[in-house]
């Protein structure tokens, strides 16, 4: 806090809240956040479909389930066999039934394939499953 004295005031102390410091830690912490935002999404590489669909609002933190284009499926960064899918997500999800789950399944993945594991999830009573995709840049 600075403290100024000023003459005609009568020499009281006028104090002033200096903000510059806050304004330059909220500013680095800006730059931070926006560096390391992109690099918190799963590190599965996956070449997702486009399409327009409206993105999926909510607040808690989703499971990420990717199936690459060789037909392997990750838990998060986690390789898991169809088998041990649910089994594994069991345990990660403290078998709670309403968290939500995104599946990034790369485009030239069979769909059968797709389909089995969310049918297994499905049938485990997972039932907040979401298919994740890329928006569809118009020019």
């Amino acid at each position: 806090m600075a403290v100024s004295l000023q003459k005609g005031s009568g020499n009281r102390p006028m104090s002033e809240i200096n903000v510059t410091p806050f304004v330059d830690v909220m500013l680095v912490l800006l730059i931070i956040f926006m560096v390391t935002a992109p690099l918190l999404t799963v590190g599965v590489e996956v070449d997702l479909p486009e399409t327009t669909a409206n993105p999926i609002a909510g607040q808690d933190e989703p499971l990420a389930i990717s199936i690459n284009a060789a037909g392997e499926i990750f838990l998060q960064d986690t390789q898991v066999g169809m088998g041990d899918l649910v089994s594994t997500l069991e345990r990660i999800s403290d078998r709670n039934y309403e968290a939500r789950i995104f599946v990034r399944a790369d485009q030239t993945v069979d769909y059968g394939t797709v389909m089995q594991a969310m049918g297994r999830m499905n049938r485990a009573g997972y039932t907040r499953i979401a298919l994740v995709t890329e928006p569809i840049l118009e020019e």
